[in-house]
């Protein structure tokens, strides 16, 4: 089963993360879908930002983005390997502030679907 890493698909940083991660996940380790393309049961109590499902199960808010880092590995990996010395509340703390403000600082973007060259299609779930 492949990992899976959801997004808003309408927020300019997470966007921004999908090309950050598919530039470096030369292993293409990772699929990618919007947060849209869930049913309601699915998406019942995840937060509207990055979403990884694995097969161990579904990691939500600075442990899936730290999972994601690490997957990438080298200088990545040691980043969140860092970045995770900090308790999960409050890496979740300055998570979930980002999130708050996230459309006022990267923007909203509505109806725009990320042009992905035809190499990568298959790691989209459009």
């Amino acid at each position: 089963m492949p990992e899976t890493i959801y997004y808003d698909g309408h927020c300019g940083l997470c966007h921004g993360f999908v090309k950050f991660v598919v530039a470096r996940d030369t292993g293409a380790r990772y699929r990618f879908s919007p947060l849209d393309k869930l049913s309601p049961e699915e998406r019942r109590g995840l937060p509207d930002s990055v979403v990884v499902r694995t097969a161990q199960g579904v990691l939500v808010k600075s442990d899936a983005a730290l999972y994601v880092l690490k997957g990438l590995g080298g200088f990545w990996a040691f980043l969140g390997a860092c970045a995770k010395i900090f308790p999960r509340v409050i890496r979740d703390f300055v998570y979930d502030g980002i999130a708050h403000v996230r459309y006022r600082i990267f923007g909203k973007r509505d109806g725009v679907c990320p042009l992905v060259p035809p190499e990568l299609r298959k790691r989209f779930e459009m």
